[in-house]
C-alpha cells in the first residue's frame, strides 16, 4: 500500500482539527506514581490514486496501564454568549475536537485520508509501579479492509516515574449528575435495574476522575426548567398522603443510590435543592400517591414559604435526617435551597432557611451565587462563589469552607471548559485552586442532556449546546455510549489533569513550602482568577518542573 503518512506526538493541550497541522511535543515527559498522563498520536495520509478511509490499530508496548481512544470532532453551534476576550480557539461553529470513543472494530479504528486524526493516549500509574525510565513504543498500522495490505508507522515516549506517589484527591469536587437524562437518552423506565445499570456506569467513571460529591435526587431537581416545562421525574423518596396535611415517606430507594454512590467512591452527598431555582420563590416538584395514584401535590404553583408546603417540609426533613443518620454519613451531607439567588432574593431566603434550621441544625446549607452580601450577612455561611465575582469574597472574609463555581456566565477572562476554549483554559483551575486555597469545585453539568429548559431531550452526539441554549461543552463532560458505558470528552480528562496538578503542588508543598511553589508558579507572571499564561506550554513546564523537584527533595 502506498502511502504518504506522517505522525507525530501531540500533548492533551493541543486540540487536533482535521485541517490544521497540530503543534508536536517534546518526546519525553514524567509522572508521579498514582499518576495520570495524557498525549495524543496524530496522523495523516494520502494514499496515491483513489483514497478510501482505512482502519488504525495503536499499539503501546509497556507494562504501564494504557488506554487509547479516537479524538472524534463535534458540532459545536453555540461557541460562547461571546468571545470578546480573544481566548478562543476561534469564534466561528463548526466541528471541533471533543469526543474520546473506543474502538468499534474490536482493537480497530477508522480514520479518513487527506486530513489529521488523533488518538488519545492515557497512562495511568499506581502507588507500587516501579520508578524509573520507560520508554513507550507507539506503533500505528493502517490497513486497507478491502484489499488488507497494511503499513505500519512507530514513534517513542521516553517516560520518566519518579519515585513518588501523587497523594489522593482531597478536594471537593461534584459535577451535578442528571439521571433524569440518562433515562431518556437510553429510553429505560426510572429506575429499572438497566436504568440503575446506566447510572452507576456513568457514576464509576465520575469517581474515577475526581468527583466525589454527587447531587441526590430527593425529588426532581427544581433547576434548568422552562415555564410550563418538566423533567423527568426522578424522585427517590417515596411520597404518600394518608390524609389531609399528613404524609408517610419511603427511603429504599435514597438508601439505594447511596449505597451505590459510596461503592463508586463517593464520599459527600449533596441534597436537591427545596425551593426553585434562581430566588426559591416555589417549591420543588413533589410526586406522592393519593388514594392510589400518583400525582404532583407540589410544584410551580406552590408558594415555597406557604403553609401547606412548609407543613410538608416540617415532616420530611425530621423522617429524612433520621435516615441520614441511619446511614451513618451526617457529616457527609449538605443541603441546597436555590440555585444562584440574587440578591433581591435575600429577604425570603433568610426567611426560608430561618425556618429550616429547626430541622437541619447542624448541617451545612450550601448553595451557589454570586452577591457578597448573603454571606456577609450570616445569611448563607457555605456559598459557591461564581469564578468571576470571587473579588469580595477573597478582599473581605474569605469563606472558611471556600467553593468555587463556572459555568455558562463565566465566559471571560476566567478559566471554564466550552469547547471552543483552548484546553489550557480548562487546564489552569488546578493552579488556582491551589493558590486560593479552596475547597471545593461544583458545575452544573456532568451529563445534563436537555434542551435548554428542558423543553426536550437532546442526543448529545448531534447537540452539544442544549439545543444551542448553552454554548457547547457546558451541558456535559461525558457521552452516553452506545455500549452502555459513558465516553469520556477531552475537556473531562483535561480537568483531572488540573486535579492532578493541584495533588503535585499539594505534595510538593509538604517537601518544601508554600512560598517556594508559589514562586515557581508565578515565576514570570501573577496568576489570578482572571489572568494567568495564556498558552499551553506554562502548564507543561510547570508540571514538569513541580515533578522534577518532587524527585530533587523525596
Amino acid at each position: 500500500m502506498q502511502l504518504k503518512l506522517e505522525t507525530r506526538l501531540v500533548s492533551s493541550l493541543e486540540k487536533v482539527f482535521a485541517g490544521q497541522a497540530p503543534v508536536a511535543m517534546a518526546p519525553s515527559a514524567t509522572m508521579l506514581r498514582q499518576d495520570f498522563l495524557a498525549f495524543q498520536l496524530a496522523c495523516r495520509f494520502e494514499n496515491e490514486g483513489f483514497s478510501l478511509g482505512l482502519r488504525a490499530r495503536v499499539e503501546v508496548d509497556t507494562p504501564l496501564r494504557v488506554t487509547v481512544r479516537q479524538v472524534e470532532q463535534m458540532p459545536v453551534r453555540m461557541v460562547s454568549p461571546s468571545t470578546k476576550d480573544g481566548d478562543y480557539i476561534s469564534d466561528q461553529p463548526g466541528l471541533y475536537p471533543d469526543l474520546l470513543a473506543p474502538a468499534r472494530m474490536g482493537d480497530s479504528f477508522l480514520v479518513n485520508g487527506g486530513q489529521w486524526n488523533a488518538f488519545w493516549i492515557e497512562v495511568e500509574t499506581e502507588e507500587g509501579t516501579p520508578a524509573g525510565v520507560y520508554q513507550l513504543p507507539i506503533s500505528l498500522t493502517l490497513t486497507n479492509p478491502f484489499t488488507k495490505d497494511s503499513v505500519t508507522l512507530t514513534t517513542s515516549l521516553s517516560l520518566t516515574v519518579v519515585d513518588a506517589v501523587l497523594p489522593p484527591q482531597t478536594l471537593k469536587h461534584t459535577e451535578w449528575f442528571h439521571a433524569d437524562c440518562v433515562a431518556n437518552y437510553y429510553h429505560l423506565p426510572v429506575w429499572s435495574e438497566e436504568h440503575w445499570k446506566m447510572v452507576e456506569n456513568q457514576l464509576q467513571l465520575a469517581c474515577r476522575r475526581g468527583i466525589n460529591m454527587l447531587l441526590t435526587p430527593l425529588f426532581t431537581y427544581p433547576l434548568d426548567t422552562a415555564e410550563g416545562a418538566s423533567r423527568t421525574v426522578t424522585q427517590l423518596v417515596d411520597v404518600t398522603v394518608e390524609g389531609e396535611g399528613k404524609y408517610r415517606f419511603g427511603f429504599d430507594n435514597f438508601r439505594r443510590w447511596v449505597q451505590m454512590g459510596q461503592r463508586c467512591g463517593i464520599q459527600w452527598f449533596e441534597m436537591s435543592h427545596l425551593f426553585s431555582q434562581g430566588g426559591a420563590a416555589h417549591s420543588a416538584p413533589i410526586m406522592g400517591m393519593v388514594d392510589g395514584q400518583l400525582r404532583q401535590i407540589f410544584g410551580p404553583a406552590d408558594a415555597s414559604d406557604g403553609e401547606p408546603y412548609q407543613n410538608f417540609l416540617s415532616q420530611l426533613l425530621p423522617a429524612l435526617t433520621a435516615e441520614i443518620e441511619a446511614l451513618g454519613i451526617r457529616e457527609q451531607v449538605v443541603f441546597h435551597l436555590s440555585d444562584e439567588p440574587q440578591l433581591q432574593h435575600l429577604p425570603l431566603y433568610r426567611k426560608l432557611k430561618e425556618k429550616l434550621m429547626t430541622y437541619l441544625d447542624g448541617y451545612v446549607i450550601m448553595d451557589a451565587l454570586s452577591d457578597y452580601d448573603f454571606y456577609r450577612d450570616g445569611v448563607c455561611q457555605h456559598p459557591v462563589v461564581a469564578s468571576n465575582h470571587v473579588t469580595p469574597f477573597l478582599e473581605g472574609e474569605t469563606p472558611e469552607d471556600f467553593w468555587v463555581y463556572y459555568c455558562v456566565g463565566q465566559y471571560d477572562q476566567v478559566a471554564n471548559r466550552f469547547i471552543a476554549m483552548p484546553s489550557y483554559r480548562n487546564r489552569i483551575l488546578g493552579v488556582q485552586l491551589y493558590k486560593y486555597e479552596v475547597d471545593g469545585f461544583l458545575h452544573w453539568g456532568y451529563n445534563f442532556y436537555n434542551s435548554i429548559g428542558s423543553i426536550y431531550p437532546v442526543n448529545p452526539f448531534a447537540s452539544t449546546d442544549s439545543g444551542s441554549g448553552f454554548p457547547a461543552g457546558d451541558p456535559f463532560l461525558v457521552y452516553p455510549g452506545d455500549d452502555g458505558q459513558p465516553w469520556p470528552s477531552i475537556r473531562l480528562e483535561v480537568l483531572w489533569e488540573a486535579l492532578c496538578d493541584l495533588r503535585a503542588l499539594k505534595l510538593l508543598e509538604s517537601l518544601t513550602s508554600r512560598k517556594f511553589v508559589m514562586s515557581l508558579i508565578e515565576a514570570e507572571e501573577e496568576v489570578t482568577f482572571f489572568s494567568y499564561p495564556r498558552n499551553a506550554e506554562y502548564l507543561l513546564k510547570l508540571r514538569e518542573r513541580v515533578n522534577a523537584e518532587i524527585a530533587r527533595h523525596v
